[in-house]
């Protein structure tokens, strides 16, 4: 059954964040997004102009209709709008035997507040319920710390990007200790409206899926990182994510989403012709990867034997799957200098296939073409 996943967020009239990119995040992801809104704004990327608070008679009633009629795998809590409706929810919550994601939103991306100090105070309960409350730097401080969020949730993660340096860390922690870390280079982007949002909304619905924590998390920042790489440029301010972008990078099951075939005369220019965008080239010309518009590569390589790849989120769990299952690969999975993790193996009409890992490396190398 398709994941369900319930989202109790506020609405963000220009796109960016809150509701709009929760179902965005998780229709792109394989899931059914539901809605239990908490806030109606009206902002745009320059800030938030208004704010009009949902009676929370109401959200309860959205949470009722939604669990009662389709059923909820997994929750994802963001802007709560009033005190009492934090404590509402909470009590409705708790009948909810499934994993609940709580991104403790205080702050816009512009700087309005979008919670009072009463609402603030009202998030514990909530927090107690979470399997992971993810709150950025400045929310992490204004929640007292790890120790008082981790005296309540049972995990932290503690997200990085209002951070300084070139190099973005962000760390689940535990009541034992941190047990997962990620650093990843800092996308240069004015547009990061709504990435609060959008990770908890992934990690939400790839726990709904049945993925452990912390392959979740990896899994969610991944689909962040290259929405935040393919932003469409929206706006005079802090603009949306691309989220339609992340088609074939991600998702349950392995992707085909990927060809090589062999580079003969005249091939590079015939495929731009076609339509697709070159986003690698070599100074010798023995190699170029295109980009289709659904989001699949293509690339051209000499003297190289036609070859199929399908993309895995964890490279080695799916081989040792196949090998349990009898199949013979040509080459077990080996790092690549191209950034890619991969196996090689053969089908019995003896047709090439790459098994592989690239995460954001497949569309977004270092050295993609401007």
């Amino acid at each position: 059954m398709i994941p369900r996943i319930l989202i109790i967020a506020g609405s963000d009239s220009g796109g960016g964040a809150g509701i709009q990119a929760d179902i965005k995040t998780v229709t792109m992801l394989g899931g059914h997004a539901m809605t239990a809104v908490t806030a109606i704004t009206a902002q745009n990327t320059l800030g938030v102009s208004a704010v009009h608070t949902v009676p929370t008679e109401m959200v309860l009633a959205q949470i009722e209709a939604a669990a009662s009629d389709i059923g909820v795998d997994a929750v994802k809590i963001g802007m709560i709008g009033a005190a009492e409706t934090a404590a509402a929810v909470a009590d409705a919550l708790a009948a909810f035997d499934v994993p609940i994601v709580f991104d403790p939103v205080m702050v816009a991306t512009s700087g309005a507040a979008l919670a009072d100090d009463a609402t603030i105070a009202a998030f514990g309960r909530l927090m107690a319920l979470a399997s992971v409350v993810t709150p950025n730097l400045p929310e992490f401080e204004a929640l007292g710390g790890a120790a008082a969020v981790l005296g309540a949730a049972p995990a932290l993660l503690v997200k990085g990007g209002h951070g300084a340096g070139e190099t973005l860390v962000d760390r689940l922690v535990t009541r034992d200790g941190e047990v997962a870390r990620w650093e990843s280079p800092r996308i240069d982007t004015p547009h990061t409206h709504g990435t609060g949002c959008t990770l908890a909304s992934a990690i939400a619905t790839y726990l709904a899926f049945g993925a452990p924590l912390a392959a979740a998390i990896g899994r969610a920042r991944q689909f962040v990182r290259i929405a935040l790489r393919d932003a469409p440029g929206l706006g005079a301010g802090h603009g949306p994510m691309g989220h339609a972008r992340v088609r074939l990078d991600l998702g349950p099951g392995t992707r085909l989403n990927q060809v090589t075939l062999p580079l003969g005369a005249g091939a590079i220019e015939f495929w731009r012709t076609l339509g697709l965008r070159q986003i690698v080239a070599t100074e010798d010309g023995h190699y170029a990867r295109f980009e289709a518009a659904g989001g699949a590569t293509l690339s051209l390589e000499q003297a190289a034997a036609p070859t199929v790849f399908l993309e895995c989120d964890d490279l080695d769990a799916e081989v040792a799957r196949l090998q349990a299952a009898g199949v013979i690969f040509d080459h077990l999975p080996v790092d690549r200098p191209w950034r890619w993790r991969e196996a090689r193996l053969t089908d019995p009409a003896g047709n090439r296939l790459c098994l592989y890992q690239a995460e954001e490396n497949r569309r977004f190398p270092p050295w993609r073409l401007p």
